[in-house]
């Protein structure tokens, strides 16, 4: 059984349901809301064709925000994604192409990638205490040359064999889209419905109450960093499929969009608090963000502030509520 803490913060997953009703219901509206503004100043945003250009964008960054989030429930954050995602894509390449083993073998050893990268960044950061936020720093450096060293540089075109994962079905949704949110789907049973999450959340709560309640913090948090490297390289996946091709370069930068993604959803930052279920809403609220402003001509400079803004908004009234919260 997992002990009662102490911490400053509740656990989202413990609050009754209605809480988390109300949180969804939220992020729903603002996702609404969004979209009715930008249907007015964009007289194409409210289409078809529009919605399912977001829906095949953003596959890879919905599977990453699923890992971010377990992650940031047990207190640690992880910036190496975006490189994992790099990193697996390029060996992946290589096994297709260079190595000529086929598709399948090119792709389990893609994930294997991912999920070693996790296992490393995870083993260094709980067996020697270091920060996550160090280790998975290096990580970045790391996988961002081991993707260059593979793909020598360069971009390394695949073919069309992998752009089946990608390609649109009924509604024009890509087979990307609907195994993300079977992902999404998976995470948030395994986060609520299992002893596992309920672990997770114990230990970003009050790591030391779970130590004397007898039960070992060390294994979950590693498992939830190969879990990250897993998705991360899923992700890999979704955007070979894309492109048809393994770019070094893949991911630059990701790994702030899908914190962003997931502490828009309300995870708290300092653990012991969040939802799959509201990190992928968050995802969806920056693609629908990005492409509004897209399309109604914004420039790069103004669609980064204004996306700055919304994500510190949405930190500054988590903390509200988590405040408000504490003090009833």
């Amino acid at each position: 059984m997992v002990p009662s803490a102490t911490s400053h913060s509740t656990p989202l997953t413990s609050r009754p349901r209605m809480g988390q009703l109300t949180r969804y219901f939220g992020l729903l509206g603002v996702l609404v809301a969004m979209c009715a503004l930008f249907g007015v100043l964009s007289e194409h945003f409210l289409t078809m064709a529009s919605f399912s250009t977001i829906a095949n964008q953003i596959p890879a960054l919905a599977v990453m925000a699923v890992g971010m989030t377990f992650v940031l429930i047990i207190g640690g954050i992880d910036l190496s994604v975006g490189s994992v995602l790099a990193f697996s894509g390029a060996v992946m390449s290589v096994a297709i192409v260079q190595w000529e083993l086929g598709l399948f073998p090119g792709i389990i050893l893609a994930l294997a990638t991912g999920i070693l990268c996790g296992a490393f960044t995870g083993a260094i950061s709980v067996s020697f205490k270091i920060p996550s936020f160090i280790v998975s720093l290096g990580m970045l450096e790391m996988a961002r040359g081991g993707a260059y060293s593979a793909t020598g540089s360069r971009t390394e075109y695949i073919g069309g064999n992998i752009s089946m994962i990608n390609d649109p079905l009924i509604g024009k949704i890509s087979p990307a889209f609907l195994l993300a949110v079977a992902i999404v789907v998976l995470g948030h049973i395994l986060l609520n419905r299992t002893v596992f999450g309920r672990h997770l959340i114990g230990i970003g709560t009050n790591e030391e109450a779970m130590r004397l309640a007898g039960i070992n913090t060390h294994p979950p948090k590693i498992v939830v960093f190969m879990l990250m490297g897993l998705l991360s390289a899923i992700g890999a996946l979704f955007q070979v499929a894309r492109m048809e091709a393994a770019d070094p370069n893949a991911g630059a930068g990701m790994e702030l969009s899908v914190i962003a993604a997931v502490v828009i959803g309300g995870t708290s930052l300092m653990g012991g608090r969040g939802s799959v279920l509201a990190s992928f809403f968050g995802v969806l609220i920056i693609a629908v963000l990005e492409s509004g402003l897209a399309q109604i001509g914004a420039s790069e400079p103004t669609k980064r502030i204004i996306t700055g803004i919304v994500i510190i908004t949405a930190v500054v009234l988590d903390m509200y509520r988590s405040r408000r919260a504490n003090r009833e």
